[in-house]
């Protein structure tokens, strides 16, 4: 019951700051309708050049944690049968909708948190997060969830933070080139200036959450900045700040993304 009581409070958490922050994803999120290349991360890699997702035409998709539901209104325009798009806060989902009714195409969207996913099992042959669930749900609890969700032979792809990344990055501040937290500590990190919580685990952890979940894992890619990328930034209320900066990723991997398929 304690664990029950720690997902609910972290998913609630969770839930509330991204409600209070859903207007600062409405412009990012329209421009990533407006076109229809799939890129990845903060820096918006192409699949072209990263060549993780499967061919999903006439094929079955959950998105966990969907937010403005732009990586879900990709995968129908390439074709997908059907997709629906999962998030826990009302304030994405809204806007989400208001983009399937301006923009296109339209899909289902249901409110739900990647720790438990209102869907029946074997409902799908892809699970997919960009960030999402994969940063913000516990993948102790995520990962069986998602692999409840899949049919045999279907796959996961997600991406999330590296563990270098979190591993450098300060309480405040971006990341730099000194190590200033404990990789046996990872699980839960909760930064004083940010209300929500992320979920880091080592890439050894990771397997054998994958394994004990029941998949295979097929590949693992570290993303870097191109090398013309501009630094990576992010509103916090009306102004603008450092996020990622682009030197730190051109030498060291900001994000990994994860592709494992259930057998």
């Amino acid at each position: 019951m304690g664990q029950d009581r720690g997902v609910q409070g972290s998913i609630a958490r969770n839930r509330a700051t991204w409600n209070a922050m859903a207007h600062h994803w409405v412009g990012p999120g329209e421009r990533s309708w407006a076109t229809d290349e799939v890129t990845w991360g903060v820096f918006s890699i192409p699949e072209s050049d990263v060549r993780v997702l499967p061919d999903v035409r006439g094929r079955d998709v959950v998105e966990l944690g969907c937010g403005t539901g732009y990586v879900s209104a990709w995968l129908a325009r390439r074709g997908a049968r059907r997709v629906v798009g999962i998030d826990p806060t009302e304030g994405q989902l809204a806007t989400a909708r208001r983009l399937q009714g301006e923009v296109g195409p339209a899909f289902p969207l249901v409110q739900g948190a990647g720790e438990d996913v209102p869907l029946a099992a074997g409902c799908c042959d892809l699970v997919v997060s960009e960030y999402g669930a994969a940063l913000w749900a516990d993948p102790r609890r995520w990962l069986p969830e998602a692999a409840r969700l899949l049919r045999p032979g279907g796959e996961l792809v997600f991406l999330t933070g590296s563990v270098l990344h979190t591993l450098c990055a300060p309480d405040e501040g971006p990341a730099g080139p000194t190590l200033v937290r404990s990789h046996r500590d990872l699980h839960e990190v909760d930064y004083p200036d940010d209300e929500s919580i992320e979920y880091h685990v080592g890439h050894g952890e990771m397997i054998r959450l994958l394994r004990a979940s029941g998949f295979e894992v097929l590949d693992l890619v570290e993303m870097h900045a191109p090398e013309s990328a501009p630094d990576s930034t992010l509103l916090s209320g009306d102004s603008e700040y450092l996020h990622v900066p682009a030197e730190w990723a051109h030498r060291w991997p900001v994000e990994e993304i994860w592709r494992a398929r259930r057998p």
